[in-house]
């Protein structure tokens, strides 16, 4: 490793500083299973927000005790965008999702916090049988140990439910997601919050991601916005990416095109996320850019392809 790494804590990536710029100890780890920044807090998403006519909103409003979102697929505007209809005490129907299959994904990892360089090795292990499935994704760093990320739960036509998620680093924190009960509870004491139809956790919203764009490849145009609900292990919030176009990448794995989302900074201290999906792999990430309004950042690209 290269220079010396700060020392971790046990809330916190193990390369980087446990610095925060609101003075909050009690915080959420980085945005994804990465050596990244730190989140400076949790937004818990209590107010509902209405998508505007360029977003493919995957959330939706709770639905009523008892009632799951219909199977039918969402309305479109002109622009192709799935949208969710205006609030009417019933759910918005969820678009439809095409889960990749199984694979294994090696990256590289590169970075730097407060200008020290660092570099380090991912692995994303990604199973589903057609009925549950099981990601694990786990970041090591050299003489320090690893961070690892997973999430489970079940598919189906709209794609994973997640059911657990946790981040192991020293010490484990998880979330749980009642679907019964349309919650959302937390390990650390955390309110528990409302679960919205689509919500994803911090590890399989990416996945997400994959089923969403696999399933319907031209559905998806540059300008709109995909949002879904994304649960970390002390809250959750609305990301919102926005689509771009289909980029060539040059990466340790070989040259492939690959379909461009930023999700931009959702508060002042909060990080941006830049995600690239290869069609040519259904979808699933063979880059992910972590960049903190500090300028620390993190680059994970594929190292070997599946």
């Amino acid at each position: 490793m290269e220079p010396a790494a700060p020392a971790a804590s046990p809330d916190t990536p193990l390369d980087v500083p446990a610095a925060d710029p609101q003075g909050s100890s009690a915080r959420e780890p980085a945005d994804v299973a990465l050596a990244t920044p730190a989140d400076a807090g949790e937004v818990v998403a209590t107010a509902r927000e209405a998508p505007s006519s360029r977003e493919a909103t995957v959330t939706a409003e709770p639905s009523p005790a008892g009632q799951q979102p219909g199977p039918t697929p969402p309305p479109a505007h002109a622009d192709g965008a799935a949208t969710a209809a205006p609030s009417s005490g019933r759910s918005s129907p969820l678009p439809p999702a095409s889960v990749p299959a199984s694979a294994q994904l090696s990256y590289k990892v590169t970075g730097s916090v407060k200008g020290a360089l660092y570099n380090a090795s991912a692995r994303l292990d990604w199973n589903q049988d057609g009925e549950r499935y099981d990601a694990r994704m786990e970041v090591r760093l050299f003489l320090l140990g690893s961070r690892v990320q997973t999430s489970t739960g079940r598919t189906n036509e709209h794609g994973l439910l997640p059911e657990r998620f946790s981040d192991k680093s020293r010490s484990e924190r998880a979330a749980h997601f009642d679907h019964a009960r349309q919650q959302i509870r937390f390990s650390t004491n955390t309110p528990e919050v409302d679960l919205q139809p689509g919500a994803q956790d911090r590890l399989s919203v990416f996945l997400q991601l994959a089923a969403l764009l696999k399933a319907r490849p031209d559905g998806f145009r540059p300008g709109q916005t995909i949002a879904l609900q994304v649960a970390g292990t002390g809250g959750a919030d609305i990301w919102r990416f926005q689509v771009g176009e289909v980029e060539p990448l040059s990466l340790p794995a070989g040259d492939l095109p690959a379909l461009h989302l930023v999700r931009e900074p959702r508060a002042e201290y909060d990080t941006r996320v830049d995600v690239w999906l290869a069609p040519g792999l259904a979808y699933l990430p063979v880059r992910l850019r972590i960049t903190q309004r500090s300028g620390d950042s993190v680059d994970q690209q594929l190292s070997e392809l599946p």
